[in-house]
């Protein structure tokens, strides 16, 4: 073979690949990050031919000190990468074979590079879909914590971002609180899917070589082998749920993020966010800009356009291995990277809130949160709900000309839109009153916070329990 070709497949080659076409297919640049989980793969395969005879102990014990010594050097940065090599599985098996000779070269019996980065990103995602899980169950954990803690602390409810009825604060971190439980299956139901092994599908269709994938799969922790060697090393349909997991997550997180945004301005002046968390101006020396939240709800672009890049990658794909497949790494990479980060400043920052608890309960004092307790409390005197709606309707009006809350009108100003209304309406006026009647599962009242909060600690439990 000519040394110009490269040594993996140019056998058939006449000529070297041009420089530029060098540069442009190779994927060493940013597959290297795939280092650790090629070599644990390739040490597994190398057990796996030993066992089933393709390899003597000594040829598996050479190859298996050797990938343990490369791994040494890449940890150590003293390993040299090359692009000529093209990517990270060439690299190491180049290296393992200036270390060991013609040994190195039998790593590769049954398997291709097809089957192999299967493997490797499979593993990568299994490595970095449990860190992720653990920073949304810490994010979780001080979401819980914080909205027990916030159980009583008042706050209007808002849809159209106009107030509507009080609720608490705590209540309102458990729905955000809700969005991440959902997250949290999608993210293990998604690992249960890239928990399945691609190796041994070689190019496409298997190997003649005697292999058992069973013991390949129990050696790297994968629940299976695939089914079909086809679609084994086709298949990228885990990298796109993943990345759908973590569009539906970002998405969540950016809204929670607008509210934060919201919140802190002088406007809202709901909560305030400790310093760690927010930079100030180079010119306006008041400023105090909440940049944690803010670059959250702008990093969501980026991991939606990584979802429609890996679906619009596939979309025409042939079967089986095609080069496009390349494409699919950075992504995909990206994505993992920007949630675990986003969670991890979320994690950190959520319990670390300061809600302004008189600013939000005068806030849930405008805007005439308890009309519609008003209207409840008529239509148990015998109104009708129309009716009912209406009456309050006038009274609001009123409100609005005289500049009162409900609560802050006389028994005589409420009368004189009806006279069903009696002394104990102020009951269901006030604030308090407002919160703690909506006292059934998944309402307002503090007790009912507080049990929803215990039950959602439960829930969190048993799912860190499954993982």
């Amino acid at each position: 073979m000519s040394q110009a070709t490269n040594q993996s497949w140019g056998g058939r080659f006449s000529e070297p690949t041009d420089a530029f076409v060098a540069r442009f297919t190779a994927s060493v640049n940013f597959d290297q990050r795939l280092a650790r989980q090629d070599i644990q793969g390739s040490i597994a395969h190398a057990t796996m031919l030993a066992r089933v005879g393709v390899l003597t102990e000594e040829e598996r014990d050479a190859i298996i000190n050797g990938l343990t010594d490369i791994q040494g050097e890449i940890e150590r940065g003293e390993f040299n990468w090359s692009v000529p090599l093209e990517d990270v599985h060439m690299n190491i098996e180049a290296r393992l074979t200036d270390k060991i000779g013609i040994t190195g070269k039998k790593l590769h019996t049954g398997r291709s590079r097809n089957d192999q980065v299967a493997t490797d990103i499979r593993l990568f995602m299994r490595d970095e879909i449990d860190v992720i899980e653990a920073e949304l169950t810490r994010l979780r954990d001080g979401m819980i914590e914080l909205a027990e803690r916030e159980a009583d602390t008042i706050m209007p409810g808002f849809t159209h971002l106009q107030t509507a009825q009080p609720v608490t604060f705590g209540h309102h971190l458990l729905a955000w609180q809700e969005m991440l439980a959902r997250d949290h299956e999608r993210l293990l139901d998604c690992r249960k899917r890239v928990n399945v092994m691609p190796l041994g599908a070689a190019a496409l269709a298997g190997t003649t070589y005697p292999i058992d994938r069973h013991v390949t799969a129990d050696l790297l922790g994968f629940d299976r082998p695939a089914e079909n060697s086809l679609d084994a090393v086709s298949d990228r349909d885990f990298a796109i749920e993943f990345t759908s997991f973590a569009s539906i997550l970002l998405m969540h997180l950016s809204r929670m993020s607008e509210e934060l945004v919201l919140w802190t301005s002088a406007q809202f002046n709901f909560i305030d966010l400790p310093d760690r968390f927010c930079t100030g101006s180079s010119i306006m020396p008041q400023k105090k800009n909440p940049d944690v939240p803010e670059l959250v709800r702008g990093k969501t672009g980026r991991v939606y356009g990584h979802l429609m890049a890996l679906l619009t990658l596939m979309k025409s794909q042939p079967l089986a291995y095609n080069k496009d497949n390349q494409e699919d790494k950075e992504p995909l990479f990206d994505a993992v990277d920007t949630v675990r980060d986003c969670l991890k400043a979320f994690a950190d920052m959520v319990p670390a809130i300061e809600p302004k608890k008189e600013s939000m309960y005068e806030a849930a004092r405008r805007g005439f949160s308890t009309a519609t307790d008003l209207a409840d409390y008529l239509v148990r005197k015998g109104v009708a709900f129309r009716d009912a709606h209406e009456i309050v309707g006038l009274s609001v009006a009123y409100g609005l000309k005289t500049k009162k809350d409900l609560s802050e009108m006389t028994l005589e100003e409420l009368q004189q839109f009806s006279d069903i209304i009696e002394q104990d309406v102020f009951e269901v006026l006030t604030l308090e009153g407002s919160v703690a009647a909506r006292n059934h599962i998944g309402g307002t009242a503090p007790d009912q916070v507080r049990a929803a909060a215990n039950r959602a600690r439960e829930a969190l439990a048993v799912l860190k329990g499954a993982s």
